[in-house]
């Protein structure tokens, strides 16, 4: 018996799982590279977000096209991988259509012809979003920021889709066997007859040609996962569950700050008292981030699951009014910025070398920054609860805090309230002054 094919099977099945087991501890490696915070609050609330956002598409469908076409295609893209299972089986072991030895025809014909309607839902549902990106051109899929990458990539997952489904339909219609028990080829006996003036071997030969190329396409589309905005098929669940479960308009207060506000307030705290024996004297941490590791892992995870939809661009006010920012972008530089900083340290034996550059200025600029009205629009649409907007605020922090550059407009509200009590330029006993005119 000739084993090359099961050999050949077994090391590709072992070199593609484990480069993606590589790519996943990097990935993991740089996640980690964000600051700690506490996520084991409201569990229950957690569960459910996970359910109904990522497993339930519920934020998907609230736009009704694309929201349905997602949903084939994310459906279609977990029930037909079932198949996968017996062609490792098969591959492995030499055997052919394994299941069917051991599930009654029906079951087995049943399973197979809902793989192939399947399919080919998938496949149209892959060719409408081709038009709308390619050619009705969508206007949130050409923004400045999907620049050739960005948009190459979309086209690239969508043309692996239309292969895959292809060949899992061309392998079916070539199958002399089972075309045969005529039971499952609800779409595949259409297309066997395009190869009914072919010989048998050559017949033979497509169905092996298909079967290899679909299973190595599979390896190859879950090692290019990494590398696309793609990821999000993965790290959809795991950034459901850990998104923010306070109110949307609940900022996270400093607790540096907050302690030397109490202080402040307190009339009999005296700020020139040495530190009470025991108590915390550590120096507080840099205020805001202006680089990747000063951010949380939670929002280095909301970086690498953006799917670069721009359904946040798309209802920002101040992308629509002309800003220069884009939500998206904000996602898509940090995960850049990330990523650059993730091949430094490959380089440096795991560590970081500074490089001269920082997320905040080389690829954030404070333009985009203040430009935010902080509304939530973004945080709203994403499908997948992502928060743009706490990226923002942390990097606004460190332009206040570090950097002390605020706008204008904004350091007169601040003195203001230092000198006034309130952001306007009078005096607290001037206030009712309007109800004498």
């Amino acid at each position: 018996m000739n084993y090359i094919p099961n050999i050949l099977f077994a090391i590709a099945l072992i070199a593609g799982f484990g480069y993606f087991a590589k790519n996943v501890k990097t990935l993991i490696r740089n996640i980690k590279l964000g600051q700690d915070v506490d996520v084991s609050d409201n569990k229950s609330q957690r569960w459910k977000n996970m359910t109904r956002i990522a497993l339930g598409q519920s934020k998907m469908v609230k736009r009704p096209i694309a929201g349905f076409l997602h949903v084939v295609v994310y459906v279609g893209f977990i029930i037909i991988n079932i198949e996968v299972l017996e062609i490792i089986i098969d591959g492995l072991f030499g055997t052919h259509r394994i299941f069917l030895s051991i599930l009654p025809e029906s079951i087995y014909g049943f399973l197979i012809g809902s793989f192939e309607v399947l399919a080919i839902l998938v496949f149209i549902s892959v060719t409408i979003f081709w038009i709308r990106r390619n050619i009705i051109k969508i206007q949130r899929f050409w923004k400045s920021e999907m620049t050739s990458w960005p948009k190459n990539d979309a086209n690239y997952i969508l043309y692996f889709e239309m292969v895959l489904m292809a060949l899992f339909l061309i392998m079916n219609a070539t199958d002399v066997h089972f075309q045969s028990l005529n039971s499952g080829n609800i779409i595949s006996q259409y297309i066997s007859p395009w190869f009914s003036g072919l010989p048998e071997t050559s017949i033979q030969v497509i169905e092996r040609t298909a079967w290899w190329f679909h299973i190595l396409g599979i390896l190859v589309f879950l090692n290019y996962l990494y590398f696309s905005k793609h990821l999000h098929i993965l790290l959809a669940f795991p950034n459901t569950y850990y998104g923010k479960v306070k109110p949307k308009g609940q900022l996270n207060n400093l607790e540096s700050v907050t302690k030397e506000v109490k202080m402040m307030m307190d009339p009999n705290v005296d700020p020139f008292a040495a530190p009470a024996e025991g108590a915390e004297t550590e120096i507080p941490a840099k205020f805001g981030a202006s680089d990747v590791q000063d951010l949380s892992w939670v929002q280095l995870l909301n970086a690498y699951t953006c799917t670069e939809c721009g359904r946040c661009t798309s209802e920002c006010p101040a992308n629509l009014t002309g800003k220069k920012l884009s939500p998206r972008k904000i996602m898509m530089d940090t995960r850049d910025r990330l990523e650059e900083v993730g091949k430094n340290m490959d380089a440096n034996n795991g560590e970081f070398k500074d490089d001269g550059k920082q997320l905040l200025g080389d690829y954030i600029t404070a333009e985009e920054l203040w430009a935010c009205t902080t509304c939530n629009a973004c945080v709203e649409a994403c499908p997948v609860s992502i928060d743009p907007l706490s990226i923002i605020i942390e990097m606004r922090r460190y332009l206040v805090m570090e950097q002390s550059a605020a706008p204008v407009e904004l350091n007169n509200m601040m003195t203001n309230i230092e000198n006034n009590g309130a952001p306007w330029p009078y005096n607290q006993m001037d206030r009712l002054n309007w109800k004498d005119e």
